[in-house]
């Protein structure tokens, strides 16, 4: 069972080399309480590509989280700002 749920999405946006990018990541419970990672990414504006991983102690789904958290801020991925969300 989970403690805590982990949910993250970012984007890399560079208007200039005409890239727009997600990246999403989800730790969720599988129908027999066991945690799994969901890994999303792809063109924002499509579904992208999957990757489930699963795990057996929650503390190794947790550090693949972070390890990969860690792996995209580096590439130049970063949390939506608000003022695009509400358009201006």
């Amino acid at each position: 069972m989970l403690i805590q749920p982990y949910h993250l999405y970012v984007e890399r946006v560079d208007p200039d080399r005409n890239m727009a990018r997600f990246y999403t990541l989800a730790i969720e419970p599988t129908l027999f309480g066991t945690p799994r990672l969901l890994r999303r990414w792809g063109r924002i504006g499509t579904l992208g590509r999957t990757m489930v991983h699963h795990f057996e102690p929650e503390e190794d789904a947790v550090a693949l989280f972070l390890d990969l958290l860690r792996e995209r801020r580096a590439h130049g991925y970063r949390a939506r700002h608000t003022e695009a969300l509400k358009g201006g």
